[in-house]
This record gives structure tokens, sequence and C-alpha cells, in this order.
């Protein structure tokens, strides 16, 4: 692949409109706030290659699994954070002419990931058909003060011609997944209006969450607000939208500020969530755009203060560690112990934006080193909330007792991968939430977390390799016979080398553990 990002030790930029990276670049600039994340599509049309994504977290759907044969433990579904609503639609007409970035002729094209200050901007000179053309930029961000909250600020100037510019700013909730694996629509619609602030409230099929995204509209004309009326109210199914004509000078900046509440029935009763989102655009409004970013700049500031990791001489290397960084802590801000870390974080749709062993392994470590104890704790008692489908999940393999065997892929802690080698084979996924465990403790010296909820989840992982060795006349000494260690080169192993010393490792520190509560 072309290297086309520039280097920069904050910011990941791309000049020149490349159609041809154009899915790529909108997983590399997507926003995050915990909540609630999108992909980094265009506000405007665009009819060439694209994928688009917002994505709720916690909010997923159980896709039936398409395999063509079954085995004794295999899961029924897939879970799969859902393609969400789109609210960030702000969708300009010249003249009949739409502001379509892949038919359009552009030029001066920029987008710009600022990660020191949490928010995507772009700007470019776009040329009609009949001649006219004009400027515009955009500033994008999702408040990690408000995590309900997404702003859009989108200017326009036309840069030869005075005239009108006809203006859609929408809601689509008539969205699906690229990946559903029965091409299948997860949402269905409840409720919609455009009588004051245009919102729709989406429930998804089988798992029955529901959802309400709203939208507010505001514009100026230089530094004098705009008043808009004689607005065209659009319904359909799923989706509502204004359109308003706005006036427009030769040289002079015309901007339309979007402000958008995403809220669900994870934290509201469904019958309020048209309420809960009004509410939080009216803070929004209140506070204003300015105050809105200068909030964020400010939060953001304070992460990278405990987070930043600075290399000297390498500018490649600084713009990677922090693009990284940058990913986690807009991934997961520890808020709420029902939500976890998917592989592609808001990204995009791969691993469905479900909960991997990876979290543990390789995540964990990071919270603990650069944010409050509060974040690695709630990724700890995740785990915890999940320990009686653990032992479900070993028992439908034939373990008793208390047994515990965690998912290798889940959502809500039932199992949901499909592939037998690994669902059934790569049970170092048990491993490394002992060893999360221990790190924690280790490293803050929670004992009350240990006592209170780590060693449950260490006996029920303890008496799961208690159960899953066997003695080996032969070799005079315990085995563990048909895994597939973490790299996947080789299923079906007999005594890897990595699953087994996790299973010692376990059955130790367990035993410790136990010996310290009962001494405490």
């Amino acid at each position: 692949m072309k290297q086309y990002i520039k280097p920069h030790p904050w910011k990941i930029i791309e000049e020149g409109l490349l159609p041809e990276y154009n899915k790529v670049s909108e997983s590399i600039f997507s926003l995050g706030n915990g909540k609630i994340g999108q992909r980094g599509n265009f506000e405007e049309y665009y009819s060439g290659e694209t994928l688009r994504g917002n994505y709720i977290s916690g909010i997923y759907y159980p896709d039936k699994t398409r395999v063509g044969w079954w085995k004794n433990g295999y899961p029924e579904y897939f879970a799969k954070v859902l393609n969400a609503p789109d609210w960030t639609g702000i969708k300009i007409t010249v003249n009949n002419q739409k502001l379509d970035l892949h038919t359009c002729k552009i030029t001066e094209f920029k987008r710009v990931l600022n990660m020191e200050k949490g928010y995507f901007r772009k700007r470019y000179t776009a040329e009609f058909p009949d001649g006219k053309k004009i400027k515009v930029k955009s500033k994008r961000f999702l408040s990690i003060v408000n995590d309900e909250l997404g702003v859009i600020k989108f200017s326009i100037k036309p840069v030869n011609f005075d005239g009108t510019i006809e203006v859609l700013a929408d809601i689509d909730a008539d969205i699906l997944n690229s990946d559903a694996n029965y091409d299948e629509k997860f949402w269905i619609e409840i409720e919609k209006s455009t009588a004051v602030k245009p919102y729709v409230i989406s429930e998804t099929k089988k798992t029955f969450y529901r959802v309400c995204t709203a939208a507010d509209i505001k514009a100026k004309y230089e530094n004098s607000e705009i008043k808009l009326s004689n607005l065209e109210k659009i319904e359909h199914e799923k989706y509502v939208g204004f359109k308003f004509s706005l006036p427009v000078k030769k040289g002079k900046t015309t901007t339309i500020f979007k402000f958008a509440a995403v809220t669900s029935s994870l934290y509201y009763e469904k019958n309020i969530l048209a309420k809960e989102a009004y509410d939080i655009l009216e803070y929004a409004e209140d506070k204003g755009y300015e105050t809105l970013l200068k909030e964020q700049e400010d939060a953001w500031h304070q992460k990278w203060e405990e987070s930043d990791i600075e290399i000297e001489g390498d500018v490649s290397a600084q713009q990677g560690i922090r693009f990284n960084i940058f990913q986690l802590n807009q991934t997961y801000t520890g808020q709420d112990e029902r939500l976890n870390i998917g592989p592609k974080g808001f990204t995009g749709e791969k691993y469905g934006g479900s909960t991997y062993w990876d979290t543990e392994a390789y995540l964990l470590p990071f919270y603990l080193s650069t944010a409050e104890q509060k974040v690695s704790k709630q990724l700890l008692k995740y785990r915890y909330n999940h320990l009686e489908k653990a032992i479900e999940n070993a028992e439908k393999l034939g373990f008793k007792n208390g047994a515990a065997l965690y998912p290798m892929v889940t959502m809500n802690g039932e199992e949901c991968h499909n592939e037998w080698e690994i669902t059934f084979e790569e049970i170092h996924r048990n491993g490394a939430i002992a060893y999360a465990v221990k790190d924690y403790v280790r490293y803050t010296g929670d004992t009350e977390y240990l006592a209170k909820y780590g060693l449950e989840v260490l006996i029920g992982i303890s008496r799961f390799w208690a159960q899953r060795v066997n003695f080996s006349e032969d070799k005079q000494q315990f085995v563990m016979l048909g895994v597939t260690g973490p790299n996947e080169y080789e299923n079906n192993v007999n005594n890897n080398w990595y699953t087994n010393l996790q299973a010692v490792k376990t059955l130790q520190y367990t035993k410790e553990s136990i010996d310290f509560i009962k001494e405490k």
C-alpha cells in the first residue's frame, strides 16, 4: 500500500483525495468517546466506495451463525456491535448539482485527525459541472465531556458566484451491517418526528435495545446568526431530515452547526429517550460550539498528561504510538463495567466489536499505567459479572463443579465464536484473564477487589484447568492434550508450552490468593 499518510507527531494527515484508499482512511480517521463512535465518513454526498459506520458501545445483535455443520457447544450466533443510525449528514446542493466528493472536481483536499485535541477536520475546493466553485471546511468531534453528544461545524465559501445553496441535514436509521450473515437489517423503527427537532427512535431485533438519535441545526452568515425558516421537513421509513436554503455570496462564509444526541435504553427508560436527547441538545446549545470545543480540547489535554509516550528522533514512530494511545483512550473510558474493547475499536465492523482475550493480555496493562484505577478495575469486573456464563460455557463441554471457561468471543458472557479449533481448543484465554487479576492486584494493591471479585474468578478458572488435564502413565506427569496455542499456527496439539504454563501459574496464584484471604 502506498504510504499516503504524512508524518506528524500529533496529527494524522491525508493530502489529496485518494478514492482508492477512502475506506482505509475512514478507519484511520475514526472518532469515539467510549460510548459512541464513528468512522471518518464524509458528511456530504459520496457516491464512491465507502463503509458508513456509526457505533454505540454495548448495543449488539446476535446474528445467527452460518456454518455447514455443528459440534457440541457451538454458539447459535455471533454477537455484533451494530452499525447505528447515522446523524452526520450535511448534504449540499448548488443549482441542482449535488456536492458529491466522488463526482465533483476536488482540489486542495486535506483531512486531519488531531489526536492532541480530539477532533477530525477537513478542507477542500469543489468545482461543479457548471463551473461554480466552493471552498468547504468542516470540523467534527464526539464529546468526551458529555459522551452522548456529537458536534459538527461545516463552513462553505463560494469562490466565484453569489446565490443560494440547499442544505439537507438528516438522520438515517435505515442502515445495515456489511458483515450481516444473512443480509438482514437489524433495526426497526419505533417512532420519529420532525415537529420540533428531528429524531428517530430505533430498536434492535431480538435484543430490543432502543436508541434515540436526535439533532439540531444552527447557521451563521459570517458572524451573524441566521434564523432558519421555511424548513422542509422530510420523513420516511427510518429517516428524518430538514431541508432549507441559505443565501451565499462570493468570498463570504456561511457556517452550519449540527448538534446530535444519542441516548439508549442501556441508560434510560425507553419512554424518556427523546426527552433525554432533547435535554442534551439544549445543554449543547446553551454552551455553544466554541465552549464545547474548548472543553473537548481541555479534556484531551488531561488524557495526554496521563498517557503520552514521547519518542525523540523518529516522527513516524511518535505518530504511530500516539495513534495507538488515542484509539485506546477514545474506545474505552471505564465509565461502565458492562462495556469492553472491540479489536477494531470504533473503526469498523471486523470482529463484530465483541470482547476477546486481547483485553486482558494486551490492553489492561496500558490502562493500569495511564488511567485512574477505576478504569482497569471495570474491565475486571466485566469478567466477574460474566462468571456464571463462563461456568455455563464449560458445562456445555462436559465440565462440572463450577469450572469456568471464559469465551473466546463474547458480548454478554456467552460464547459466540464458531471455529472449533479456537472455540474449543484455544483455552489459554482463561489464563490471560487469571493473569490480569494478578497483574491488577500486584500493581494497585487492591486486595479488597481480590476478596470480593477476583478470587471467585480464579477459583472457577482453576477448576477448569484441574479438569482439563489428565495424568500420563507414560510420562508420569499431567498433560494437556488437544489445544491451539495463541499463535494459532498449529491446531489440536498436545502440551502447548504457553497454555500449560498459564495453567500452572493460575493454579499457583489461586492457591496463594486463597491462603492470603484466609489469613486476612
